[in-house]
């Protein structure tokens, strides 16, 4: 049996015709346990019996245990993006935007920490690369807009583009996120967040 990184290509699955309290039910079983074991120990029968559907069910519409997987973050991911986009609504001052959108993102993972487990354990990178959903095009495309527009006000630096400021600015979060969870989950990053940003400000802003 191939290991899910030499898998073929892969795609998110139509849920459109999957009741979504089912769907609701199968997701939340799926952060429960993908959070405890990594994705090798989950067997997709626990999962149905969490969820109290059939396995006929999770294969009908997932196909998979890769794509049940990766279709629970993607809803997880599009989360963030609603609430940055709604966090970001009414907001003009360009650095005051910025700041809204990292502090969301460090609220999200403090907020949904076995999405957090998830990412940190039970994903093959190389498989949900190939899934073709690895940078969430609405989250990613949300954090490239605030940038892009920092870039053309002439307030952030031009000596990197957008996806290396994205690169930067994700690692901080990353990392603040990752060795909070690690540390025990004490002293969350949201009470560091505004010294963290001044931080990353004056890392990728032009000089006054």
């Amino acid at each position: 049996m191939n290991r899910p990184e030499d898998a073929g290509d892969l795609r998110l699955p139509d849920l459109s015709h999957l009741d979504p309290a089912t769907r609701e039910r199968i997701e939340q079983t799926v952060l429960d346990i993908f959070s405890q074991r990594e994705f090798h120990r989950v067997g997709l029968i626990e999962i149905a019996r969490g969820a109290n559907v059939s396995l006929q069910t999770i294969y009908k519409y997932y196909g998979s245990k890769e794509a049940l997987l990766f279709s629970t973050l993607d809803a997880q991911l599009q989360r963030l993006a609603d609430r940055m986009l709604d966090h970001l609504q009414g907001i003009e001052n360009y650095k005051e935007r910025l700041r809204k959108t990292f502090w969301v993102s460090l609220d999200f993972f403090e907020k949904n920490p076995r999405v957090l487990q998830i990412l940190m354990s039970s994903v093959y990178i190389n498989t949900w690369r190939k899934q073709g959903n690895y940078e969430h095009r609405v989250l990613f495309g949300t954090f490239i807009k605030v940038l892009a527009e920092g870039r053309a006000s002439g307030v952030l630096t031009d000596e990197v583009d957008e996806k290396t400021l994205l690169d930067f600015i994700s690692g901080v979060i990353w990392r603040s996120v990752q060795a909070w969870a690690v540390r025990g989950m004490k002293d969350p990053p949201t009470r560091r967040a505004g010294a963290l940003f001044e931080m990353l400000w004056r890392a990728i802003s032009k000089p006054d």
